[in-house]
């Protein structure tokens, strides 16, 4: 199943998030088990599945970085599972930079102003490999499809740091 397609959606890295969530309530509307009640346990099976595979779909479309690797994985380039680091020094520094930032905005003497600088920062990143990977995902030329796998990594890193950033907001602030 081409997840695209189940939702009628363009393969593209920019997705329409409203079409997306529409297009899923219908297509859980049409295969729900429920509606599958009095049916033989074979199709209440299939419905099972099926809704399975439309919550994946969702939960793949839905999400940035789980979107482009599947676009990648689509195009013969599957990084999904693997271990590989990056092999980018500069990228790899400004990460550590970071890193240290995030451990010290607790003991900040403004945590909110340093919060909402970090924040920019994060989302300048995010823009950033976002936008190269929107371009290079269009492409079928193998080093550009290799240098979209590192953006991919690299906005895994951008989403950790986001990650653990929520983590901090909420421990400072409840």
């Amino acid at each position: 199943m081409r997840y695209f397609e189940l939702f009628d959606l363009p393969v593209d890295y920019h997705v329409d998030l409203n079409k997306l969530n529409q297009g899923y309530l219908e297509l859980q509307r049409a295969v729900h088990p429920d509606r599958f009640a009095g049916k033989s346990e074979r199709e209440k099976l299939l419905a099972v599945q099926k809704t399975a595979e439309i919550n994946d779909a969702l939960a793949v479309l839905k999400h940035p970085v789980k979107r482009a690797e599947y676009m990648l994985s689509e195009k013969g380039v599957d990084i999904r599972a693997e271990q590989q680091t990056l092999q980018d020094p500069m990228f790899l520094m400004q990460q550590m930079e970071l890193r240290e930032a995030l451990e010290e905005l607790p003991d900040a003497a403004d945590p909110d102003g340093a919060i909402a600088e970090f924040e920019t920062q994060i989302k300048a990143l995010d823009t950033e490999f976002s936008a190269s990977l929107a371009e290079q995902l269009q492409s079928d030329d193998m080093s550009i499809l290799e240098a979209a796998a590192d953006n991919i990594r690299k906005l895994k890193f951008v989403y950790k740091l986001r990650d653990e950033l929520a983590r901090i907001e909420d421990e400072l602030f409840d």
